[in-house]
């Protein structure tokens, strides 16, 4: 069986698009082959290599892509999940032949506040809830997750 497409967008590609890439691959990637994208690429986020890093899953050398670059290249996916805020999401272009596409609103850790350990604890938090949401959306398509 082919595995399905997701593409996962949020503004720079730096923590949140990149864990639910990681996380989705790492969780069903037997079914599942993930990607990420941003609306406006920037750095990979120190903060969400280091939380994925916590659960063994190295980040490290992933870079930033553009979304719209992957959109001039005709690419297809079966889902575009949008991690970021709403009026975020709402700049992703639409791809031809998508099947679905979902908003799941997460806090973006480059805003947090606080010291690098509040901010690192912080964004373990994110990185736990898009898990949760991973997982939950699994269970929804009646896939069951790798432990």
């Amino acid at each position: 069986m082919a595995k399905e497409k997701v593409l996962f967008v949020c503004v720079h590609n730096s923590a949140r698009s990149q864990m639910a890439e990681a996380l989705l691959n790492h969780l069903a990637g037997d079914r599942f082959e993930a990607e990420s994208a941003g609306l406006e690429p920037g750095k990979l986020n120190a903060l969400a290599v280091e939380a994925m890093q916590e659960i063994g899953i190295d980040i490290s050398q992933k870079k930033t892509r553009d979304v719209f670059e992957l959109y001039k290249q005709g690419r297809r996916f079966n889902y575009v999940i949008t991690v970021c805020d709403e009026a975020s999401g709402e700049r992703c272009p639409i791809f031809p032949g998508i099947s679905k596409k979902l908003g799941w609103s997460f806090p973006d850790p480059a805003v947090l506040k606080g010291s690098y350990d509040e901010r690192l604890q912080q964004t373990i938090g994110i990185r736990d809830q898009i898990k949760n949401r991973i997982e939950q959306w699994l269970r929804e398509l009646a896939v069951t997750p790798v432990r």
